[in-house]
Order: C-alpha cells, then structure tokens, then sequence
C-alpha cells in the first residue's frame, strides 16, 4: 500500500536570506530524522499575497537595506505594535484571502511553520476564516530585537530561539504554555562538519599554516565590505582572507577586478560556508542572526561589525553580553581585533569560552517537535495507514468548500 507522507508547509518570505536558510535547515533535519515520513514545500507568502508593496517585499528589503536603511528603520518603528501590525495585517488579509487560501489548499499542509513574522497573522486568519485542518508553529528568527508581529495568541506553538527572545515574547503577552526554547535553527551540517583546519584549508587549496580571515557580509553583501578587506590586506600582507560576497555581483566583480594579495581569496554566493569556517580562525560578519549563529555553532571566534537594520541591534548586545566576541564598528577597530585575536593566549581562552555558549543542536530539536505535532504523534515505527489518510483528504475537501463559500464575504480577522 503506497502511503503519502505528511506535508509541512514553511511559510516564508525571501526579505534576507535568513529565513529561507532557517526553513532549509528545519527541513534538513526533518528529513535526516524521518525519511520519507514527511515532505516539505516552502511559499513565499508575502508574494503568495499579490498585495501591491508587500508581494515585491523581498526586492524592497535588498534595496532599503543596502540604499536607504534609514526609511527601513523607520518602517521597523512605525509598525512594531500589536495593535498597528494587527490593523495592517487585517488590510492585506481582506485583499489577499483568495490567494493565500488557494495556496494552502494546493499544498494541503498538516503542519505550517511560520518562520517570517509578516506572514503569521495572514496564516492565522486563513485558518480561522475557512476552518483548516493543520497546526500552526511560530520559528522565531530573531535573536532579541524582535518585532511585535512575532507575538500572536492564534498559534499553536512558538519555538525561540533565547532567553531574551522569550522574555520579550511573554511581556507582550504571548502565553508561557504556548512557547518552548529551542535554540536556533543552524544547519545540520555545520553541527555535523568533522573538518579539522587542516583539511577545510586543503579541501579549499588554501595554505595550511596561515591564520585565517573569514569575511562575510550577509545574503545581500551589504556593508562597506570591499573597503574592510582593502584595509585587511594592507594592514595583515601575511594573513589569509576567504572573502564572500553574497549576492552582490557587483562587489564580487570588483573585487575580483582588483590587483589581490596572493593570499586573498573572493567568493560570491556560497552553499559549503561550514567548510569556509572550518577552515578559518576568525569570523567577521554583519549581526545577522544566521551567520552569527553558524559561526558560534562552529565554536569560531566573532568580530560583528555593524547591524543592518533594527531588528539586528540586539544581536551585538546578545554577543557582548555573553561575552562570545567584539563589536568592532570601525574598520580600525577591527584590524586591532584580528591583531588581539593572533594572540595564542586570548584565542584559545575565547575558544575555550564559546565551547557551551549556545545550543548546536536548534534544527534538530526543532525537527523533533515538528513531527510530535503530526496527526501520528511523530512515531517513525507506525506507518500512517489509509484511513487517517482518507480523513485528512475529507478534511480538506470540506475546507475547500468553505473557501468557495467565502470567496465573495468579507470575513472576520
């Protein structure tokens, strides 16, 4: 008897790379605890919407945070409120309803998990209004500057990913019972990167005996990176930088354009970033919580230069606060860091310090929770048998009928 697999559907928006690289790592580890148990699909649910503004979200967001982070900041501001993001998201949802129910019938989920914020109470009011039959889970993304469309009564259950985050997330009134800390979900395979230095140098052609420079700027590349790693080359001639670029072409082309030190290697977009750290002594990156986090979960000491937006300006107090690296805002402040850093001494003390200092295992324990939240109960030794198949089926078809009902009301949000 062929038995379809669960569905977990990640509702998602492509503003940043991080809650992409968030849903993928989940699903990573979904699949490497499951098999073939559960499926995944991901949707871009700002895009889903077809809202004129928020369905170009993710465009929008790579511009203002390379072009106008002031306007960005100030958008973060005038809507981080329950109330305001509960009035704007009431607006999309009556506009958008037909779109986002059409979707989520297509992929029929049991299970969404909501790892955007914009898009948790779009999903919630879908539910609500036609009656589907799968549960909701919140991912926080964030590490401590969260934004008040995090917090909502209507989930079923809301994963953080720290103290903070969950300290915050109860003063706003989201219930204790309806939250758990996971820690943040890293990809398995940097929890699983067995590379000493050594080997992630040779498996790179690096040189093996030099100290080593990771810098990385984020998805989108922004930051002053090309004059950092200018001013890295002339300061540290012996020192061996892995520069990535991200998605901005532009930078890799002219960086790569440029008369190098031979010991300078220029990478755009990357999919082995844990080899890169593996294969490095430093990281030094932007507050973005998924490179920060893959660094400290790498164990690798952190220089944050700078937060892009309101949402990362927490970040650097999470670092500084748990002592697990140096807020270096300056480019000469940096290169002072990485000189303290080559310091046998304080390297390995700092190394030392990051071995507890937060969760490896954020995904997997994620994954886990994901499937005790599956109509079986999350057991891997029961096959799903025909009739809970036959039920859910019947389910669905019932909701379809209500978003055919509703189609013309104005529903309740």
């Amino acid at each position: 008897m062929t038995v379809k697999p669960a569905n977990i559907l990640f509702a998602i928006s492509d503003t940043g790379a991080g809650h992409r690289s968030a849903a993928v790592a989940i699903s990573a580890a979904l699949q490497s605890a499951s098999g073939e148990i559960v499926t995944c699909d991901m949707l871009d649910m700002l895009s889903v919407t077809g809202f004129p503004g928020v369905r170009n979200a993710s465009n929008l967001y790579d511009h203002l945070s390379t072009r106008q982070l002031w306007l960005y900041d100030l958008t973060f501001q005038v809507t981080n409120g329950v109330r305001r993001i509960d009035v704007l998201s009431r607006l999309v949802y009556l506009q958008a309803r037909r779109n986002i129910a059409r979707a989520l019938q297509t992929t029929q989920p049991e299970v969404v998990v909501v790892v955007h914020p914009l898009v948790l109470r779009l999903i919630c009011a879908a539910r609500r209004t036609y009656k589907l039959p799968f549960r909701i889970i919140t991912v926080v993304t964030d590490l401590v500057t969260l934004h008040a469309s995090w917090t909502h009564p209507g989930v079923d259950l809301c994963l953080v990913p720290t103290n903070e985050a969950f300290g915050l997330m109860q003063r706003r009134g989201q219930l204790t019972e309806q939250m758990l800390r996971t820690g943040f979900p890293v990809h398995p395979k940097f929890t699983r990167c067995d590379y000493t230095r050594h080997a992630a140098r040779r498996e790179l052609g690096l040189a093996e005996d030099r100290f080593t420079v990771l810098v990385t700027s984020g998805g989108v590349g922004s930051g002053h990176l090309g004059d950092m790693v200018l001013e890295l080359e002339r300061v540290y001639p012996d020192k061996q930088l892995l520069v990535v670029t991200g998605k901005n072409r532009a930078l890799y082309e002219e960086l790569r354009a440029q008369r190098r030190n031979p010991h300078s290697h220029i990478y755009g977009f990357v999919h082995n970033m844990e080899v890169l750290m593996a294969a490095s002594d430093v990281v030094i990156t932007k507050a973005g919580p998924g490179t920060l986090m893959e660094a400290l979960v790498m164990r690798r000491p952190v220089i944050v230069t700078e937060a892009v937006g309101t949402q990362e300006r927490g970040n650097i107090d999470f670092v500084l606060n748990h002592e697990l690296g140096l807020f270096c805002p300056t480019i000469d402040r940096i290169v002072e860091a990485v000189n303290d850093l080559t310091d046998g001494h304080l390297y390995a003390a700092t190394v030392e310090h990051l071995q507890d200092a937060v969760p490896r295992n954020g995904a997997e324990e994620i994954a886990s929770i994901l499937l005790e939240h599956l109509p079986s109960g999350g057991s891997l030794n029961t096959p799903r048998v025909s009739q809970p198949e036959k039920n859910r089926l019947r389910r669905w078809r019932r909701a379809l009928r209500r978003i055919r009902q509703h189609a013309r009301r104005r529903p309740r949000m």
